[in-house]
């Protein structure tokens, strides 16, 4: 049963639409029942979906995108027109912060109210089908558009002032990747590795990236297969302008490499666990504050891999796995420094 403002509002769009010409009326589609109870249930679809989706529908600058993403898209000129292009961007994103499959995107946007309301679906409005969300994909892949993509965004966070200190920290993470030879290939990817961290082996790949000293922001992403150690990547993950780079013991001896400029910039490295134990207690907590500092790049890595579930590849190979990888950076910086400006409105207060 329809509330008594949901009533209201039926009639008064019905007296409105009556009150115009026919041959107005005639292109004028009236809401459903199901389009004014979704207008009017803002929580409908689940209350924590719905809020991710409003906080991720304020932060991302959608206009910026379309305009970006638009020479790239089908005109329909020929054939059955396209989906507006704002209705596959919507999508695109919704697919990469609940690490969709396409068959499965297509699944969610029949199902969930909030996902439908998020990228402008009506209840009857027909929906894209996974064919169609392939070919998307596919045309930003191709097209390169993923680095655009993480460069505007970058951009956009840095006329806001949120990449603004002279230091990096560099991290690397592995990405897991199918061990299994249960394919038609009767083998395992051919460009994925394995790998050992500790006593436990790891196959896939590994995303290495570099993120601001202050903010958390990241600024460089690179992806290797899973055997390249974290240390080789060191110098591609810092700015031409940085002073100092800060990274775990994984990164012990980077002033010592070739590529690196140990006069202009001051190379940090966290101890390993066997060496803190003969530190006075003084070193240990200055290596106590180098974590509390070095913690902002494992809080990239939570939104990427925990929050967007991107724990293992999606796809064979290491490009599109680059190319979903570097969207999801993107938007993870529009998360970070929506927070990091929270936080400094509510210091100020």
């Amino acid at each position: 049963l329809l509330s008594r403002r949901q009533r209201q509002m039926c009639i008064r769009d019905s007296a409105i639409i009556s009150a115009l010409p026919k041959s107005v009326t005639m292109k004028i589609k009236a809401p459903t029942f199901a389009d004014l109870f979704a207008e009017t249930s803002p929580q409908l679809g689940g209350a924590r979906r719905t809020k991710f989706l409003e906080t991720l529908d304020r932060i991302i600058p959608w206009q910026d995108l379309k305009s970006l993403i638009g020479p790239y898209y089908s005109e329909g000129k020929r054939g059955a027109q396209p989906y507006p292009l704002a209705l596959m961007i919507r999508i695109h994103f919704l697919q990469l912060v609940y690490n969709l499959s396409d068959p499965m995107c297509e699944e969610t946007l029949h199902d969930s109210f909030a996902c439908r309301r998020f990228v402008g679906l009506t209840m009857d409005s027909k929906c894209p089908d996974e064919t169609t969300i392939l070919r998307f994909r596919h045309l930003l892949e191709k097209n390169g558009l993923d680095k655009q993509v993480f460069d505007l965004f970058k951009q956009q966070l840095t006329n806001r002032g949120l990449l603004f200190s002279k230091g990096t920290i560099v991290d690397g993470s592995f990405i897991e990747a199918p061990s299994s030879t249960k394919n038609a290939d009767k083998k395992r990817d051919p460009e994925m590795r394995s790998a050992k961290k500790g006593s436990n082996w790891h196959f896939g790949m590994k995303m290495h990236i570099g993120v601001d000293k202050a903010t958390g922001i990241i600024h460089t992403v690179v992806t290797t297969p899973a055997n390249v150690h974290d240390v080789t990547k060191a110098d591609e993950l810092r700015r031409p302008d940085d002073w100092e780079v800060i990274g775990d013991s994984g990164y012990l001896g980077m002033e010592k490499r070739e590529s690196a400029d140990p006069e202009r910039v001051t190379y940090t490295a966290a101890k390993r666990y066997g060496q803190r134990k003969k530190l006075s207690a003084e070193r240990v907590a200055d290596e106590k504050v180098l974590s509390s500092i070095r913690c902002k790049v494992e809080h990239a890595f939570h939104r990427i891999k925990v929050q967007f579930g991107y724990r293992k590849v999606r796809y064979r190979g290491l490009a599109k796995n680059t190319a979903r990888l570097t969207m999801l950076a993107s938007i993870a910086n529009m998360f970070i420094g929506n927070c990091f400006e929270n936080r400094t409105k509510v210091s100020f207060v």
